[in-house]
């Protein structure tokens, strides 16, 4: 398999940043619910992040969309359901989405408006390695004894397993906003 192949059945992130009206924000959040039902149904889809503006700042809403592989992803964005969805929010938003697609560990630790600049290497390998390391202590202490009388490779297998999806889901986008300001900063 050629790097080109390898990198379009990667999981791909696509990060959209949607601005919104005043005082539209309720019809969008049902807009979100709606959408986002609608995506789920699609073929590699693997979650989808919501973040809410905080009280106070610009109503920009950041959806961070995750797919199996890039081909599955072009599948939802391309279609027509995507496209009759994206037409029913043009009262609720101020200016057209934008849309960041991420793949590889960049994707772990970018978050909205810094999409486009993922932090150094070094940081993003730092704050993956903190990842790993929570994850493979702790399911070592408290899963190691359960998965001990396992051949090596499905003990591996098992534990890499449920460490990349706690890393995917749970700990790194926790650990990018505690580490946000780091990671980012120039």
């Amino acid at each position: 398999m050629n790097l080109q192949e390898n990198q379009a059945n990667q999981q791909v992130t696509a990060v959209i940043s949607h601005y919104i009206r005043p005082g539209r924000e309720s019809g969008y959040e049902e807009w979100l619910q709606g959408i986002s039902q609608v995506a789920r149904q699609f073929e590699g889809h693997n979650g989808v992040t919501i973040l809410r503006p905080k009280p106070g700042s610009k109503e920009e809403y950041v959806i961070i969309l995750r797919f199996d592989k890039y081909k599955n992803l072009c599948q939802w964005m391309r279609s027509p359901e995507r496209k009759e969805w994206i037409e029913r929010a043009q009262p609720l938003i101020d200016k057209p989405e934008n849309v960041q697609i991420l793949t590889g560990l960049e994707a772990l630790v970018s978050l909205p408006k810094t999409a486009s600049a993922p932090p150094p290497k070094y940081k993003t390998a730092f704050v993956t390695w903190i990842g790993v390391f929570l994850c493979a202590s702790i399911l070592g202490y408290f899963l190691g004894p359960l998965v001990a009388n396992l051949p090596f490779l499905l003990r591996q297998a098992i534990m890499t397993g449920i460490t990349v999806l706690l890393l995917a889901y749970v700990v790194m986008p926790r650990l990018t906003r505690l580490f946000y300001k780091w990671l980012h900063s120039s």
